[in-house]
Parts: structure tokens; sequence; C-alpha cells
């Protein structure tokens, strides 16, 4: 059921690893007296249910086993060759060794940081690492003297008991297993949605969807800054080298903006050939100082990759924020007013927005505007005026 909603083959294994329980405990229990099906069959498939529990847990977090591990079913056969009147305390220690160490070895591997954890996981890795303990301790028990370590007496009620505690065990398992699969995959949407397939940054709805909260962090203290960037000559690109050159195009620049922000920072691809930066705890000279590395990398990459008659070049428009704010789609139209007198001021370069009650006559600035002009770019080399 699990499988036909998340398509995980870790759920393949998990469901193989339940099949091979219950068929180990059907034989245990209607051929108890016979060693080969009710105690060496029985047993084996109790340690293949964990090794295919073990690969599920491999899957699941992005591994693959060594070769070791792939050898222990083999391992199993060759018991096999001993003596049936003297192998039942080997079967029952090597039985309980391969349980134990494959279901610590599973839960070792769902120690994940506290990022990709979650609530099932954490109950995943206790279970399997209570579920391992416990087998090691049958080894102790089955080792001290007089111990109870004839598998085929009783008519297979030793072996009956071990599936019964295997079976209630892997039930809970189970819960912890489909809970976090399903969420891994709620994740997996969730990403998806929020995600541009192209570059991997934000979406234009998750940029707006966590805007809020960065802006609200804004104080005279903590300023921050709103920062658009637009490609200049982009369409040559395509036209000359092709769409898939214009999709390189802009991964670059999506790994570029990634590699050169700061900690907390929130970046975003809004459509075609724009991207939104919101800068925390972030004053002027920095947001210049990043502006300035962007454009300088940008304009570096795409002039050995890209030849085109005019310099692929960025445009930078940026909007300071001194208090918490409320309207992104303000802010971002005085961007996009900033990015385009950069445009239009000559290309490759910034514009500065700040509120006309902050503008002031500092070199660089154009002080009866709300439009302020930053000496960055070649735009911004001439004086302003």
């Amino acid at each position: 059921m699990e499988w036909r909603g998340a398509r995980d083959r870790s759920l393949l294994y998990w469901s193989g690893g339940f099949a091979s329980i219950t068929v180990g405990f059907a034989g245990a229990a209607a051929l108890a007296g016979y060693f080969f099906i009710g105690v060496w069959f029985a047993n084996g498939l109790l340690v293949f249910a964990h090794w295919l529990f073990l690969l599920g847990v491999m899957r699941f977090v992005g591994r693959r086993p060594s070769r070791g591990w792939w050898a222990l079913p083999l391992g199993w056969c060759l018991l096999l060759a001993l003596p049936q009147a003297s192998a039942s305390a080997l079967y029952m220690v090597t039985n309980s060794l391969l349980v134990g160490g494959l279901a610590l070895r599973a839960s070792q591997l769902l120690r994940l940081d506290a990022e990709h954890a979650s609530l099932g996981t954490r109950q995943l890795h206790y279970t399997l690492l209570f579920h391992g303990l416990f087998y090691l301790g049958k080894v102790v028990l089955t080792l001290m003297p007089n111990a109870l370590i004839d598998l085929a007496s009783f008519r297979g009620v030793v072996i009956r008991v071990s599936l019964v505690e295997g079976v209630m065990a892997i039930l809970l398992i189970a819960l912890s297993m489909t809970g976090t699969v399903r969420y891994r995959r709620e994740r997996q949407i969730e990403h998806l949605a929020e995600r541009d397939p192209l570059t991997g940054l934000f979406n234009r709805r998750a940029f707006e969807a966590r805007a809020p909260a960065h802006l609200a962090d804004v104080a005279v203290g903590r300023p921050g800054a709103l920062l658009l960037l637009d490609v200049d000559h982009f369409k040559p690109v395509n036209d000359l080298h092709g769409h898939a050159a214009g999709d390189r195009l802009l991964m670059m620049l999506g790994e570029l903006i990634q590699t050169a922000l700061p900690d907390k920072s929130l970046c975003a691809r809004l459509g075609g050939d724009e991207f939104a930066i919101l800068l925390v705890d972030t004053d002027q000279a920095q947001v210049l100082a990043l502006a300035e590395i962007l454009r300088q990398r940008f304009q570096a990459t795409t002039a050995q990759s890209f030849a085109t008659p005019d310099a692929v070049t960025l445009s930078l428009g940026a909007v300071m924020l001194h208090q918490p704010q409320t309207d992104l789609a303000a802010l971002i139209e005085r961007g996009d007013i900033a990015l385009y007198a950069a445009k239009r001021g000559g290309r490759n370069g910034l514009r500065v927005s700040k509120p006309a009650a902050e503008v002031t006559s500092a070199p660089g600035y154009s002080a009866p505007s709300a439009i302020a002009r930053a000496n960055v770019g070649d735009s911004g080399k001439r004086a302003a005026r």
C-alpha cells in the first residue's frame, strides 16, 4: 500500500523482509520436528529478513552495502555442513549475532542529522537499536551453562518464541518505516513545489512565503536589503548558442549566487532571467561589495563561455531596509525601478533605491531622486550628477 503511493524501493526490501518472517514462522510452527525446515530454514529466513531490512535502510539513506554484507546469506548456508547433533548452540549463537549485527548496522545508518531526521526516523533508529541489543543479549544467554540450546526440542518452541519476538519487533519497525517514508515523500513534494527546477533556488511563491519572516527581523541596528538581478543581453545567448546554452547560463548564475551569499540570506529565481536576494543584518557597504563580486564573477565567466556582440553582464537594483517591512510587493516594485534605472544607465552596474527622506548628497548618489547611483560597475564609474 505504501509502495503504491511512494514508489520508494526501500519499501520493497522491507516488504520482502515481512514476507520472509511470515514464511519462517509458518515453517517453524508446522514442521518443527524437521531440522532443515523447522530450524535451519526458519532461522535463515529470520536472518534474511533483517538482511533485507538493512538493504532497505541503505536504500533509504542513499548508501550501498559492502561486499561483506552480501556474503552473509552464503555464510548461513555453510552451517548445513555441520552435524545436526552438535550444531544447535552454534545455530543459536550465529542467528543471534547475525540478526543483532544487521539491526545495529541499520540503526547506525539512521543516525541522521537534525535537518534530515524526522520523528519516524528517530523512532526507527531506536527500535532497531534495542532490537539488535536484544539479540546480542540472547548470545550471552545461549553461552551460559545449562542453557536451553536444543532448537529441535519441545516441537520448535524455542524457534517459535524467537520468531514471535521478531514479528512483534518488525511490526513496530514497520510503523516507523512507513511513517518515515511518508514524511520524506511529503518533504520531496514540498521541495518540488517550492524550488525552481532549473537552478534549484526557491521559486517566486516560496520566496514570497519566506520573505515576511526576514523582513520582520529588520531594525535600525540590524538593516537589510532586497537585491534584484537581471541578465543583460540574455536574448543573444539563446539566439546564437541555443536555449540549452541559455539554461546553462541561468544555472551558472544560480550557483554563483549561492556560493557568494552570506548566511541566512534568501535567494530565488523570480522568473526568466530575474533573480532576487533578501539580505539580513547587512549594511550598504556589504551590499555594494556583494554586488561587485557577483557582477565581476558573472562577467568573467560569460566572457569565456558565451561569445555575443554585446557582453553578457548583470544589472542590479537594491532597496535598503532600516525598519520592519510588510509589503513585499512594494519592495520588489522599488527594486525593479532601481534595476531598470541601472539598465538605462548603461547596464553592468548597480542602482540603490532609498526612501526620499533617506537620500543624501553623499558621493555616489543623486540627491533629489529616490534612485541613487552606487559606485559599482561601469555605470557607476561615471560621477553622479
